[in-house]
């Protein structure tokens, strides 16, 4: 099915469910009197080791519905978030991740009033009024309010729902998401997502994937957009407020949606510069990652004081308080398109999986547009490190973004391209992202997968870049 016959489908689904109209679908069950229950509740974690109470066992979400009215006078939210899910364990309860001082008015499963409690600070849990078979498919719809609060970790930095001058900015990695919906917050259970956003004319709502259709009511609009591939919770984003949008299509084709803050869009041309250029690098990119992953691209300049960029799927956010947005920074966010948003890590352990291709990406970008060899750029990279007492494939929960998985993460890589020659390197550019495409994967996955590809034996090669602490011998 096209695009927009495709989030009609997912809606419809939610409608049939809801209504119990599926038929033949044994969507809840009890046990037989008498009987033990074969029933169990699902595990409130998914089993990274760095965030142990992140994501939860015993389902997967297929679809995410957000729809979420926001008022910039009180920085209030309303909203329901309809979840589409499938049991893979019979559950007598499950959790969702959510937190913050959001409250609860309503919650259902399978349309029937469920009982539910508030956990530690991330467990929502949910006992449904009867038991949920496993393979069942199931609807989880909550209905809440208040006013988000982000997340500020002391090693991680900000993440989560974050207010601005003019509306508010959600970046969720790693552990944002639930600052505003419940989630199975984890990188490995990914799903599809429609969001419906309301806010006072004169407003601007971004979000990932695709814009639908936008309807004006009553001094208020509503936007809305669809995410159809497979995306990971901790890339999802909404950014509200005013902003200057720019729209065109790439040399193949593929729609291109910027934007810059109006408080910022003070350079003339500047809207048209940032859409062209990333255009220009999505393109560059494709020719030596392969096939662009999603349905459309673009990017979002917000001043929203978190001083980082973030690769949120298909549609990156620079914040202006980053020490430089140019080609270099273009060419890293939008190089996680392929590397880190199509294919995910299992494990945050795995993040070098993501940082070391997208700052390889920079090395690459460097030598095409800018003449500096990517030799060189390893040469500095390899001098100038400071710490190589980490190891890239297990950096620590408050290390993941630290230099050691981003610079020695690149540094990795172009030490393969010397140990297995140009020609088989590049074609693991382009065979890495197209084999797992939309999936996760694993430090191990990607050693296999080299191994099987080049036919060489490479255990002690990644073992010293990867595991081994202390500075490799060239």
């Amino acid at each position: 099915m096209g695009r927009f016959d495709r989030h009609r489908g997912y809606l419809l689904i939610i409608c049939a469910l809801a209504l119990g109209l599926v038929a033949g679908t044994n969507l809840t069950a009890t046990a037989a009197p008498g009987r033990v229950s074969q029933f169990s509740p699902g595990a409130a974690g998914a089993g990274d080791p760095y965030f142990p109470e992140m994501g939860n066992g015993g389902y997967d979400v297929s679809h995410y519905d957000i729809r979420l009215a926001f008022d910039p006078r009180t920085k209030a939210i309303n909203a329901t978030t309809t979840i589409l899910a499938r049991a893979t364990q019979s559950l007598s309860r499950f959790d969702l991740d959510f937190q913050g001082p959001l409250k609860i008015s309503k919650l259902t499963v399978n349309r029937r009033d469920a009982s539910f409690i508030r956990r530690d600070t991330q467990e929502l849990v949910i006992t449904p009024p009867h038991g949920l078979w496993r393979g069942s498919t199931f609807v989880v719809s909550v209905t809440y309010a208040g006013v988000p609060q982000k997340i500020d970790d002391p090693a991680l930095g900000l993440s989560g729902w974050v207010a601005t001058k003019d509306g508010a900015v959600a970046l969720n990695q790693p552990i944002g998401a639930a600052t505003y919906y419940p989630v199975n917050d984890t990188t490995d259970d990914k799903a599809t997502y429609t969001e419906t956003i309301t806010v006072p004319t004169g407003l601007t709502v971004l979000a990932n994937g695709e814009p639908g259709p936008t309807t004006k009511h009553n001094g208020r609009t509503t936007f809305r957009w669809h995410m159809n591939q497979p995306m990971a919770s901790e890339l999802a984003m909404l950014a509200i407020g005013k902003y200057n949008v720019t729209r065109s299509v790439t040399a193949d084709g593929l729609r291109n949606i910027t934007a810059i803050g109006t408080s910022i869009d003070t350079v003339a041309g500047q809207g048209k510069v940032f859409n062209k250029t990333t255009a220009q690098i999505v393109q560059w990119e494709s020719s030596l990652y392969g096939r662009y992953p999603f349905d459309s691209t673009g990017g979002i300049l917000a001043d929203v004081g978190v001083h980082y960029a973030l690769e949120t799927q298909s549609r990156p956010v620079y914040d202006q308080r980053t020490s430089r947005v140019d080609g270099d920074l273009l060419a890293h966010e939008l190089g996680h398109q392929w590397f880190g948003d199509s294919l995910s890590p299992v494990h945050w352990s795995d993040i070098w999986l993501n940082e070391g291709f997208a700052t390889y990406s920079e090395w690459l970008y460097q030598e095409k547009f800018n003449g500096t060899p990517v030799e060189q750029s390893f040469a500095d990279a390899y001098a100038n490190e400071k710490d190589w007492s980490g190891a890239v494939a297990d950096p620590g929960r408050d290390h993941i973004f630290d230099d050691l998985v981003y610079n020695r993460g690149a540094m990795t890589l172009r030490a393969l391209r010397l140990k297995i020659g140009d020609r088989a390197f590049f074609h693991v550019l382009k065979q890495w992202p197209a084999t797992y495409r939309h999936g996760n994967v694993s430090t191990q996955t990607f050693i296999r997968f080299v191994e099987r590809l080049t036919h060489r034996d490479l255990g002690t090669f990644f073992h010293t870049w990867l595991y081994q602490p202390g500075k490799p011998k060239l």
